[in-house]
């Protein structure tokens, strides 16, 4: 199978790419090695490499400065979308795009299914929905989107770096209590994806994260209870939980962002709780 991916260079696109099964010939780019949103880049990527499915894995994930950069948010995460349906159509390949919880506006109190309404609070989240519905109407029966939420990964940005840093640093950090979602780690996603790709008659819209659900505080105490026991923190930590009120961001978050992965429940690959993730994430780091 000829998969090419894009968002190369970022948390899930690197897990693709070490999670790839034998006999996939995988193109990988990064931001650097393609811009989604160029038509005629694209269109020579798809010549070069002729992929028989494409995976977008790249995004604009700057989620508060996508409030003052809403047309760079709307490049990436909207037209590039729809530029790489577009091509997936003219080529006959088909597509796997990763959204996000931010779709949603966080005032429900179960889970959203994948027919939810989306209402989405902010640009990142405004964006990422226009991306969706690009190819959804590009490229219709033939694309998969997937939604996930709170990604984090052994490399990069993120949440788990974040803490440990402050952890070890300071002895001490303030995390919001008062969101809810699933931290998902991006291997768990990239394992999901490959296993769909051998599922061509799955199309649409679902959602994939670890299983369980958890605020941002329930995280960080986890981090540093995980952190310590694998030595990545040295000193005793203390954890306070705060309203999101405590803690003014320039985009407003979903206070509930937990999704109802019950549509790809046929694949029989069952979540994997969020907290051994996160150990096996941990154990990742530790090792270098």
């Amino acid at each position: 199978m000829r998969v090419l991916v894009t968002g190369a260079g970022g948390q899930v696109g690197r897990a693709l790419r070490e999670l790839a099964p034998a006999g996939a010939q995988v193109s990988a780019f990064t931001h650097a090695d393609l811009d989604i949103a160029d038509a005629q880049a694209v269109a020579r990527a798809m010549h070069e490499h002729e992929p028989q499915v494409i995976v977008n894995a790249a995004a604009y994930t700057a989620v508060d400065r996508a409030e003052s950069e809403p047309q760079l948010a709307e490049r990436v995460n909207g037209t590039g979308a729809g530029t790489l349906a577009a091509a997936a159509r003219e080529c006959g390949a088909r597509l796997v795009h990763i959204s996000t919880d931010y779709v949603f506006d966080g005032r429900a109190c179960a889970p959203y299914t994948p027919q939810a309404p989306a209402l989405p609070l902010g640009a990142y989240g405004r964006t990422k929905l226009a991306g969706e519905q690009a190819v959804l109407t590009e490229l219709p029966g033939r694309a998969l989107i997937l939604r996930t939420a709170w990604i984090y990964a052994a490399q990069g940005h993120n949440f788990v770096h974040t803490m440990l840093r402050l952890m070890q640093a300071n002895g001490a950090v303030r995390v919001v209590a008062d969101q809810l979602g699933s931290p998902t780690a991006a291997g768990s996603l990239a394992e999901v994806i490959w296993s769909l790709l051998v599922h061509p008659e799955i199309s649409g819209v679902h959602h994939w994260t670890d299983a369980g659900t958890a605020s941002w505080y329930d995280f960080a105490v986890a981090i540093a209870e995980e952190g310590t026991a694998l030595g990545l923190i040295t000193r005793p930590v203390t954890v306070t939980p705060i309203r999101t009120a405590d803690y003014p961001t320039p985009a407003q978050r979903p206070a509930y962002s937990v999704l109802d992965c019950g549509s790809l429940a046929g694949l029989n690959i069952p979540p994997v709780h969020w907290r051994a993730r996160l150990r096996g994430v941990l154990g990742q780091i530790r090792n270098g």
